[in-house]
């Protein structure tokens, strides 16, 4: 008899608020078999948080990934991810894997995604809420208005900080607590500091709101950190 390979799931499950997961991200955690849960190494393993009460009793996969410079070292780490996967797969198990806010946005899951779908198995991507559309709506601001753009920076990009600024409109630093020091030199430089905001750990219980980017304490380096900084009118 012939074994039918199981479905991988790339699950966004929002930034941190249970209650912004879509009904498609509930109804496909409830149905899976197993739940992929990511650890990339900063003490939190917020995704499985988020969905804890939609997978009580599943069996689950520790993706470790660590952030190392080292890209042999990343690629390994994921390969070890996707075989364990790919065995799930193979034993006809569909796998839930969960990513915090929107998977198609900075997120390791697709890396896996690419090896598993190179390898033939079937793979599904369910969309949820970014991070930095959640955050602006904690602070109950736009992120733009008409013709204005929209610029996302991965922080961990480094140049890519500076180039952002020359462009008009929006900008949204992601993951910005260890490098805050540097986005608030970039932002008071332009001219944004006093149209700048930080939110940190949205959603979660330890979240902060800071509609005044100047009042963010020097010291603050959460993981989960983004700046939102508008264009002065």
């Amino acid at each position: 008899m012939t074994n039918t390979k199981g479905t991988l799931y790339g699950v966004s499950v929002g930034p941190g608020d249970p209650e912004l997961l879509t009904l498609k991200a509930v109804r496909v955690l409830r149905e899976a078999d197993v739940v992929a849960v990511p650890n990339i190494g900063h003490g939190r393993q917020t995704a499985y948080g988020i969905v804890e009460e939609y997978i009580q009793g599943k069996p689950l996969i520790d993706c470790s990934t660590p952030m190392l410079r080292d890209r042999t070292e990343v690629l390994r780490a994921y390969r070890g991810v996707a075989d364990e996967i790919a065995a799930a797969l193979d034993a006809g198990k569909s796998v839930a894997y969960v990513a915090i806010g929107d998977i198609g946005v900075y997120s390791t899951y697709f890396y896996i995604h690419e090896m598993l779908v190179e390898q033939g198995y079937s793979a599904e991507i369910v969309p949820g809420v970014t991070s930095f559309c959640a955050s602006a709506a904690r602070l109950g601001i736009p992120l733009c208005e008409g013709p204005e753009a929209l610029t996302i920076v991965p922080v961990i990009a480094g140049d890519a900080k500076d180039a952002a600024m020359s462009v008009p409109g929006t900008k949204v630093f992601m993951k910005s607590g260890r490098d805050l020091g540097a986005v608030r030199t970039i932002v008071e430089e332009s001219g944004m500091l006093d149209t700048t905001s930080l939110v940190a750990n949205c959603g979660l219980p330890d979240e902060v709101l800071y509609p005044r980017f100047a009042d963010v304490p020097a010291d603050m380096s959460d993981y989960f950190t983004l700046v939102i900084a508008k264009q002065p009118r």
